[in-house]
């Protein structure tokens, strides 16, 4: 790789990729073939995994780059959006990128992009951070890369590798304007991450399994569903459920029962490896016990929780477990003007002693007063407020003794919750 810059332009350099947002969200695959292509084509370099899914996908792809680094493997880890720093997308064998290989890379990929505007091809933010991934994962040499999907699956920019395996993890109501208005729909984009003669794995029930088997066998893809009547949950406690699947018993670090479901199918997803039973089965254990993914019922101490479920799945599986681990707590919460806000206030108000609705600082935030309206249906008493650190304020002054304090709705309250806090990522 060519084009490195100093220390002295990772300011300039980050500056120029964050402005890249302004080109939106595209849909499409010309841009990163054609990005890629004159770089060489990185992505061939290693072997990959692809995870698709609506809820759970980044908890999955965690577990199997932590398995696979505990097997000897060095696995790089693309996942977005990031909650604290852009470097938490790209991770290799457990380190995130550094500041001075992002700039070098974007200078690389930048002189790329222009080349291609000047042919009306304009290149989105994800674009050229998926491409960033795909050459530092080939300038690391790793063995494994895994990539979580960013949103859909056969319009995504991650959609141009040929996987070991395909994994779907499960699928919900969202981004509608662009994946479809029905399950359906939205299985068929996800979907679109099948290969040829690929194997793939997923979880999903009907309708959502019909619409996958489908495509499956169109491809010639060998489809292994996960039964989740096969994973029976021992205990559930706030560090991580342990679980039995299949005659074996395991602890995953992820706190939450749908952890167990998302550790199950990465298992599935690793069983298609060749190398999976002498050199990769022994080392499950280890891995799902030590893997590390924020925000995710995470319990960051002094009595906060700081979650980002935004679906209403999502919502169902954070009220249950929030109700068998903790009881009620107040709730902080704050949505996106494209999610279920509905669904998503009745199942959380489930759990809630209090409510304090508010807006993260995004363009797509969904208004807090409108928010507020939908939750009041459901707590008649709930509160307002204009910012996330103000509705942490109230939301301490709300809570009993030994109630905690669940801050959740999207990744942006996350990040607007930690940073209030005064937490970073290192």
């Amino acid at each position: 790789m060519s084009g490195k810059s100093g220390g002295n332009d990772v300011e300039r350099h980050l500056r120029w990729l964050y402005g890249l947002q302004m080109n939106g969200i595209k849909l499409g695959l010309t841009n990163i073939k054609e990005l890629l292509r004159r770089m060489g084509n990185p992505q061939g370099s290693y072997r990959c995994i692809h995870v698709a899914g609506s809820d759970g996908k980044g908890s999955t792809s965690a577990m199997i780059a932590s398995i696979l680094r505990k097997a000897g493997y060095s696995v790089g880890l693309y996942t977005s959006p990031h909650i604290l720093r852009f470097n938490e997308r790209i991770n290799v064998d457990g380190r995130d990128i550094s500041d001075e290989e992002v700039s070098e890379l974007t200078g690389y990929l930048r002189h790329f992009s222009d080349d291609m505007c000047e042919s009306e091809m304009f290149c989105t933010f994800f674009e050229i951070t998926t491409a960033m991934a795909m050459q530092y994962f080939k300038d690391r040499k790793v063995d494994f890369a895994v990539f979580e999907v960013g949103m859909g699956g056969r319009f995504d920019a991650t959609n141009v590798i040929v996987p070991e395996v395909s994994v779907i993890n499960n699928i919900s109501m969202e981004h509608t304007e662009y994946l479809g208005d029905t399950i359906e729909k939205i299985a068929f984009e996800k979907a679109g991450i099948i290969k040829e003669g690929v194997p793939s794995v997923t979880i999903n029930p009907e309708p959502a399994f019909g619409v996958i088997a489908s495509v499956a066998a169109e491809k010639g893809s060998g489809l292994k569903r996960v039964d989740p009547e096969d994973i029976e949950i021992v205990s559930n406690i706030g560090k991580g459920p342990e679980f039995r699947y299949l005659g074996h018993k395991y602890f995953v670090s992820i706190p939450g029962r749908n952890e167990a479901k998302n550790a199950a199918v990465a298992i599935e997803a690793l069983r298609v490896l060749p190398e999976f039973t002498d050199r990769i089965e022994p080392y499950v254990a280890d891995g799902l016990a030590s893997v590390r993914w924020p925000c995710r019922l995470e319990n960051i101490g002094n009595g906060f929780i700081v979650d980002v479920t935004h679906t209403r799945a999502g919502s169902e599986g954070l009220a249950s477990d929030v109700g068998e681990i903790y009881g009620k707590v107040v709730l902080v919460f704050g949505i996106l003007s494209d999610k279920d806000a509905d669904d998503i206030c009745r199942n959380l108000s489930k759990v809630a002693s209090k409510v304090v609705v508010t807006q993260p600082q995004c363009l797509r935030a969904k208004a807090a007063e409108e928010v507020f309206s939908i939750m009041k249906r459901y707590v008649p008493d709930a509160e307002i407020k204009p910012t996330v650190g103000e509705a942490i304020e109230r939301a301490v002054e709300l809570r009993d003794d030994g109630e905690e304090v669940l801050i959740t709705g999207s990744f942006y309250m996350a990040e607007e919750a930690l940073r209030w806090m005064g937490r970073t990522s290192q």
